[in-house]
């Protein structure tokens, strides 16, 4: 951890930023970008020098997508609803106690319309899509999309959460599947472990965060949805891995928009932070 808040991700952008004139443009003889599940983190993660490389390098790796679509733990409404498409929407700052530059940050990405229409489309009539004519995007996206994206230049939405039902976000993450044919990159944000109550903000990893993380991981490796759906009763660590599920679910959305829906992960971070899970993977 740095002592000056954000001097890390100052540093990246001194230093590592500029790097994103070398990626190229998505083109349809790449063919689908893959879908993401990410491990968010919070504002600190601009403290954390390793973890800004690791996402930068991952973003890196992949052509520049047309548009973004991210699915964040921090945005629960039904029915589905879409962001702001508007240029420069105002973020949404959903935390406290962390120092007030993480409150003045910005992300101002262009205008999405298109993007917009081309989501809404994809819904069926018994999922429709209402869009939020102000809300812009929360810590859950900006937050890792800054790192990913520093340029802030990529259209970027955000579809709320509108259940906890694996099933059902399988079903709205395969209706998302042809934009990874299009262009454009899905991502379910959450964190693997986020048992918040239950760390000490130490170094230490609690038992229920790395049997979680263990179990994930194997499943994960498998390919194995119906035991990564039955989290509730099959899960060690549970309920202190997650109190709460939201940040849990997002990856259900990410394998429904994957190509198969039961195919290994390719995890891309792993480790712990602060005891909670980093794992992120992607799914081709």
């Amino acid at each position: 951890m740095t002592a000056q808040p954000g001097a890390a991700f100052d540093a990246f952008l001194r230093t590592t930023a500029h790097r994103t004139a070398e990626r190229r443009d998505w083109t349809s003889a790449d063919g689908p970008l893959p879908a993401l599940y990410l491990s968010h983190g919070a504002p600190p993660l601009f403290d954390e020098p390793e973890w800004i490389e690791a996402l930068f390098a991952w973003a890196q790796r992949l052509p520049r997508p047309k548009g973004i679509l991210i699915v964040s733990a921090h945005w629960e409404s039904a029915p589905l609803m879409l962001s702001s498409p508007e240029a420069a929407t105002p973020l949404v700052y959903d935390f406290g106690g962390f120092a007030e530059r993480y409150f003045k940050m910005r992300y101002e990405t262009p205008e999405a319309s298109a993007m917009a229409e081309r989501v809404a489309a994809a819904m069926p009539d018994t999922e429709p899509v209402h869009r939020h004519p102000s809300r812009g995007l929360d810590h859950g996206a900006w937050v890792p999309l800054k790192v990913m994206y520093p340029d802030g230049d990529i259209p970027v939405l955000q579809l709320s959460i509108p259940t906890h039902d694996p099933d059902r976000l399988m079903a709205i993450g395969r209706r998302l599947r042809p934009l990874r044919e299009e262009g454009y990159l899905v991502i379910g944000s959450g964190f693997m472990t986020h048992g918040l109550p239950f760390i000490d903000f130490s170094d230490k990893v609690p038992g229920w965060s790395a049997d979680f993380d263990a179990w994930a991981a194997e499943a994960l490796a498998a390919g194995d949805i119906d035991t990564l759906a039955s989290y509730r009763s099959k899960a060690p660590g549970m309920p202190y891995a997650h109190p709460t599920v939201d940040h849990y679910v997002p990856l259900f959305v990410a394998y429904g928009a994957a190509s198969e829906a039961e195919q290994p992960a390719a995890t891309v971070i792993d480790g712990f932070w602060l005891g909670l899970s980093k794992r992120s993977f992607e799914l081709v």
